[in-house]
């Protein structure tokens, strides 16, 4: 750029989807969709002027490997051999050029010029969120990927409240049902409800230490960067792997009076009871999550967030398909709903 465009004013990055924007790629990820890639962000008038000109430079003088990888990874097909468009001496390289604009309406369905209201954050799935504030910028030439990716760095207080509420909330409506099914004889479904109270959980710690959680594939990995992740994966794993309910249940309780500690230690709300206590006259041990969503919505006083559908939170707290979470024009749809319903709700 500098001996071919030294007048033009760009940045380059490494941003969006991808283990190695996450920093969770091992050798493993390079066996496809990996190798040297970049973005490279131009003004929209110079993105038309210049974007033939930057791709033939690159395509005549980047270095045919960086590190022992090749530059020509996008021209290689699933049997190793270069497209029929593929020009001898060229390298089909792997930058993508693009402008900021663009990049953020195609990431996240949202023009980075408006504001940001409580429905767009509540819409944006977490892992989009993360894959565009992970990852580097290597320069900022033009003065705006910096200042955007700060803007998203996490959430508002209050909307961070209102997902705090809701997961709780989550978490209170199945305490109970991993005993009950325990004690009907139903081994298979208490296990279930335990996997889902430990996902729910681990969300909440996500949650409670101001992180983005991951998709799917990289949860456990980014949960055990936590800080609280040290003192409760061996918990957490001693429920998945009880063989019976009630040992489930102790290692549960644990887990809820740890992250109930962790609650208090936020001073969001006055201090709750960290205790368990019995479910009614029944043999289950609960910690009463819904007081813990109760106290939180009580403290939101911003008019947007209360306008939101209470309990229902963000996108990725209720939807679970990747056909939804990963594409933008679908989640963006949601606004409309989480509108109606607020409508709906609202005095």
């Amino acid at each position: 750029m500098a001996a071919h465009f030294p007048r033009l004013a760009y940045s380059a990055a490494l941003l969006g989807p991808g283990s190695e924007v996450l920093g969770f790629d091992t050798p493993q990820s390079t066996d496809h969709d990996w190798g040297p890639r970049l973005l490279l962000f131009l003004g929209p008038a110079d993105l038309n002027t210049y974007n033939d000109a930057i791709d033939q430079a690159l395509r005549q003088e980047l270095p045919a490997q960086i590190h022992g990888y090749p530059t020509d990874l996008a021209r290689r097909t699933a049997e190793g051999a270069a497209p029929a468009h593929a020009q001898p001496n060229e390298i089909e390289h792997s930058v993508r050029l693009t402008s900021v604009r663009v990049f953020f309406h195609q990431s996240l369905r949202w023009d980075p010029d408006k504001e940001l209201r409580a429905v767009d954050w509540v819409t944006f799935p977490e892992q989009s969120l993360r894959s565009v504030t992970a990852g580097r910028v290597f320069h900022d030439g033009l003065e705006q990927l910096e200042p955007i990716r700060a803007r998203l760095r996490y959430y508002p207080h209050e909307v961070w409240l209102y997902l705090l509420a809701t997961q709780w909330r989550r978490i209170s409506q199945e305490e109970p049902f991993m005993g009950r099914c325990g004690q009907v004889g139903d081994e298979l479904g208490s296990r279930l409800v335990a996997a889902r109270l430990v996902r729910d959980l681990m969300r909440l710690c996500f949650l409670m230490e101001r992180q983005y959680a991951p998709y799917i594939k990289w949860f456990g990995t980014a949960f055990s960067r936590l800080c609280c992740a040290d003192a409760l994966t061996p918990i957490l794993l001693r429920a998945l792997g009880a063989d019976s309910w009630p040992e489930r249940e102790q290692a549960l309780t644990l887990v809820y009076e740890f992250v109930a500690g962790m609650h208090n230690d936020l001073g969001i709300t006055e201090p709750l009871s960290a205790q368990v206590q019995p479910f009614y006259d029944r043999p289950f041990q609960v910690l009463n999550a819904e007081r813990f969503a109760d106290a939180i919505q009580a403290a939101i006083s911003d008019p947007d967030v209360q306008a939101l559908p209470p309990n229902l939170g963000a996108i990725d707290q209720f939807v679970d398909s990747t056909d939804v979470l990963n594409y933008p024009e679908r989640f963006n749809r949601l606004k409309l709903m989480y509108e109606g319903i607020g409508r709906e709700v609202l005095p």
